[in-house]
């Protein structure tokens, strides 16, 4: 009995069910529609090749489970790329046609709650296993259908552990942990898939266990080894767009919450103002992560959204000056992700600049002075 009829003959009847399938479920159905015929070994490879199919995220699932893989990127039924830290690698991975693409696009998206049609042709979204999704249906994508998925580990490193792994090169770990002892505010800033979560989250792992700490995330990725995190969570809009929380909401939400430390998961939009503002009135010890090529671009990036919110550009350098004291920037490197500058953040004249502190490479002395003069002269 060939495995396609047979999961033809599953997928029907799973069509006709309410919610979800289940493991359980696909292994009553892969017995019953084989007959009795299959052994053990045989059905154990079916219901797992149903599930991925089915309810998991099918040709796929295999390179989502592969160890060290952060990113799975289809460009099409013939393009299939993985990443496991240092760049994509294109994988032997095909679907049938596009038609294949997409079902599985639209699958994995309904999962959720969301829609993606010829109507709305693109969906950004947490799957239930924390993994990210982002999709783009043709005509839009001009290359067929096209897959993101952002795979979320759930493995937690102290920054000792990330010191181990030459993460934090130097002193770079003891100057680290003064930031957070000093409760100074810290932006933790990078490219894609440099390691920015997994640092912000050895951080805020350092600080002081009675310290309450809320995180206000997209999806929970940020995983800090700490007693007491209270964790907030955006929503998208539902099928009648309404519903919709932003991170703006819950960072607002948070200030009522008595945080200690408030933690932005990422910075890439209006709750910048509301993080400078609440950064600014007494929660010291807080910041997030952002995206940056370098740490001098941080203003720039921070006028960028702050006036895209409605702050003018004076506002926005004189609250950034105000609210942030270090910038700690990582790079991913040939051998591996790596923490290479510590800026100290001050004001010049009406604006706001990032000045090196600490350098992987070395610094003269007066320069590198800056940040020791920083957390040094914090009580």
């Amino acid at each position: 009995m060939s495995a396609p009829p047979l999961l033809d003959r599953v997928r029907a009847r799973l069509a006709l069910q309410p919610g979800p399938p289940t493991r359980a479920g696909v292994a009553a159905l892969v017995r019953e529609e084989s007959g009795g015929l299959l052994g053990d070994d045989d059905v154990l490879r079916a219901v797992r090749d149903a599930v991925d199919e089915l309810a998991g995220a099918g040709p796929l699932e295999p390179l989502l489970r592969a160890p060290g893989v952060t990113d799975v990127l289809v460009n099409g039924p013939e393009q299939v790329w993985v990443d496991r830290g240092s760049g994509p690698e294109r994988t032997g991975v095909r679907f049938a046609d596009d038609d294949a693409v997409r079902r599985l696009a639209v699958r994995l998206a309904a999962t959720v709650g969301r829609r993606l049609d010829d109507a709305s042709p693109w969906v950004d979204v947490g799957l239930g296993d924390g993994t990210r999704l982002h999709a783009v249906l043709p005509p839009v994508s001009g290359s067929g259908t096209c897959l993101s998925l952002r795979v979320l580990r759930r493995t937690t490193h102290t920054l000792a552990d990330l010191a181990a792994l030459g993460t934090l090169p130097g002193d770079s770990e003891e100057l680290l942990r003064q930031v957070v002892a000093h409760r100074l505010a810290f932006l933790v800033t990078g490219g894609t898939g440099s390691g920015k979560t997994t640092l912000l989250s050895a951080l805020l792992g350092a600080a002081d266990p009675a310290d309450r700490i809320v995180l206000c995330e997209d999806a929970p990725e940020l995983t800090p080894q700490h007693p007491h995190v209270v964790r907030l969570l955006t929503r998208p809009p539902n099928v009648e767009g309404v519903g919709l929380v932003t991170l703006r909401d819950l960072v607002r939400q948070a200030l009522r919450m008595r945080p200690d430390r408030l933690v932005v998961g990422e910075v890439r939009g209006a709750e910048v103002t509301d993080l400078l503002a609440a950064l600014n009135t007494g929660h010291d010890g807080g910041g997030g992560t952002l995206h940056a090529n370098r740490p001098a671009e941080v203003p720039a990036r921070l006028e960028a959204l702050g006036v895209a919110a409605g702050l003018d550009r004076a506002a926005v350098h004189s609250q950034a000056a105000a609210a942030l004291a270090v910038v700690v920037h990582l790079r991913r490197t040939p051998a591996g992700r790596r923490v290479t500058e510590l800026g100290v953040v001050r004001r010049a004249g009406e604006r706001v600049v990032v000045e090196p502190g600490w350098r992987a490479d070395g610094l003269p002395a007066a320069a590198a002075g800056r940040l020791r003069e920083l957390v040094e002269g914090r009580p």
